[in-house]
């Protein structure tokens, strides 16, 4: 069994050998990465190393890849292109989850591909309890806060994909979002136009540390700055690379967080 070098959950997973690396150098700025994956994209070039030979060497049964998003992760043409190489019949799987409601098929996909039907469909049963006690909650609201996600700062860019919906999930208004699709650019003029009632900073990928930083470089941003929302400390870093960017279970947490935090934020209102 193999994993890719971002898979750190469970612990466990940090004990596989990684078939895959990052072809980003470390310690650059949300702007000096979007720079660079964009001269990226434009030359054809990967952003992720694949290791062929230890691919090759694992003999896997079943590979699990993505076409969601070439900036994620190793895609699914590289992987498909490696194992056509190999002396393997391994199947290719690719998943391309856009909501909550793909996540959860997918979860049953995987548990039937992997002979873990039963363990998945318990797994299915308990997130759709959750989700359940979130949309109660979210209707008995009187009143839903006018939410702003940044999924990136340098440019600004919106939440998309299932983002928008773990907002109103947890109770709040999503604002310039973009359900069920690519995330996109934001213009800091159309920022400062909707003026949200609260922002969560979730920069693709980042952990708190990271968010931290990037929160530290919005400051330089007049637009910014004058929001209602930063001017009342109203703004949740949230690290992205465990509960916000990727379409697993932890999902349902993401949506839990908020609704907490959206708690806290109609009592200090009140």
């Amino acid at each position: 069994m193999g994993v890719t070098h971002e898979c750190d959950y469970p612990a466990a997973a940090l004990r596989l050998p990684n078939v895959t690396s990052s072809a980003l150098p470390n310690g650059l700025t949300p702007g000096e990465i979007d720079r660079h994956v964009r001269a990226s994209l434009h030359r054809g070039s990967s952003l992720y190393h694949l290791n062929t030979k230890l691919l090759e060497e694992l003999e896997p049964d079943l590979i699990i890849t993505q076409e969601l998003c070439p900036v994620c992760a190793v895609s699914y043409k590289i992987v498909d292109r490696a194992v056509k190489r190999m002396r393997t019949d391994a199947r290719i799987v690719s998943l391309e989850p856009a909501s909550l409601e793909d996540l959860l098929a997918h979860v049953r996909w995987i548990g039937e591909m992997t002979l873990h039907a039963r363990e998945a469909g318990a797994l299915i049963g308990s997130l759709h309890a959750r989700i359940l006690a979130l949309r109660k909650r979210a209707a008995g609201l009187a009143r839903k806060p006018r939410v702003l996600l940044l999924e990136w700062t340098d440019p600004p860019m919106s939440a998309g994909h299932w983002i928008p919906e773990l907002l109103e999930l947890a109770g709040g208004d999503p604002v310039l979002g973009h359900p069920g699709a690519n995330s996109q650019r934001l213009e800091w003029s159309a920022i400062a136009s909707a003026d949200p009632d609260a922002v969560i900073v979730a920069p693709c990928g980042f952990d708190l540390t990271k968010t931290h930083r990037a929160m530290e470089e919005l400051d330089a941003t007049p637009e910014w700055r004058s929001l209602r929302a930063r001017r009342g400390g109203r703004v949740l870093a949230m690290d992205a690379n465990a509960y916000v960017s990727r379409p697993g279970p932890r999902l349902v947490d993401s949506a839990e967080i908020i609704a907490q935090w959206y708690t806290t934020l109609a009592e200090h209102a009140g």
